[in-house]
């Protein structure tokens, strides 16, 4: 498969803080590919970077998507490009209602206006996938919304997107086990031979439904080790000492 983002040696700091300390990661077209690591580690910090939040400074290696280094882009060019992030703490908008919030990120995206009927077929579509209803989309953008409610809401904007790559950070936190499932079902139905997933989380439980193609354990600011699903299996089993060991961290 061809290679959709390739990660090199990349180093990003906080001030003067160095957090990630020489990433390498490379994710093939149509691939799944999750991220697991101890609290702390950088998992976040890397996806804040990959999207070109401005808290972060690259300081060496470079990021490279569709082949072309995304380094001296702003955050909404990487967006148009096909680069799509799910916030771990998606941050509430009063007075914007869902709808009017979709179909502006959808006019941004494709650089014009979508026709109403349009708009309205492919929401419907989502939606559905999702099982949510129509109420949902005259609420206001995660205003007194439930863990849920709010991932429902990214994976609701993420099928409307349809980015090439959409990576998605702790989707699995605060969801029920109901919820859980049909977060993932959403979440795989993006994936087609043109689109892949990074998914970062902490359990197992959500690769029993997002079956990933890669594992990669992540500490230390880098990527220590990567393996199938049978490597999750081991990290739940066995927690990462195994792999700070090996790596000589602990």
């Amino acid at each position: 498969m061809s290679k959709l983002l390739e990660i090199r040696e990349l180093r990003a700091s906080v001030g003067d803080k160095e957090i990630l300390k020489g990433v390498n990661l490379s994710i093939g077209s149509g691939e799944v590919h999750a991220i697991m690591g101890p609290n702390g580690s950088g998992k976040s910090t890397l996806s804040n970077v990959i999207l070109g939040h401005p808290k972060y400074s690259v300081t060496s290696g470079d990021i490279l998507f569709k082949g072309q280094s995304v380094l001296g882009m702003p955050t909404d060019e990487r967006a148009r490009l096909g680069l799509f992030l799910s916030f771990q703490y998606p941050t509430a908008l009063p007075g914007v209602t869902i709808g009017n919030f979709l179909k502006s990120i959808l006019k941004a995206n494709r650089g014009k206006d979508i026709p109403v009927r349009e708009f309205k077929a492919e929401l419907k579509e989502a939606m559905s996938l999702l099982d949510v209803p129509d109420s949902f989309i005259g609420r206001y953008v995660n205003d007194g919304f439930s863990g849920g409610e709010k991932k429902k809401a990214e994976i609701l904007q993420m099928r409307l997107l349809k980015p090439a790559l959409a990576i998605l950070d702790e989707t699995d936190s605060g969801l029920d086990i109901d919820a859980l499932r049909i977060v993932s079902e959403g979440i795989t139905a993006n994936r087609s031979e043109d689109r892949s997933i990074l998914l970062i989380t902490h359990y197992q439980r959500m690769l029993n439904y997002v079956i990933p193609d890669f594992i990669h354990v992540f500490a230390d600011g880098r990527v220590l080790e990567t393996g199938g699903k049978e490597l999750s299996l081991k990290l739940e089993a066995d927690g990462y000492d195994w792999i700070l060991e090996k790596a000589g961290i602990k």
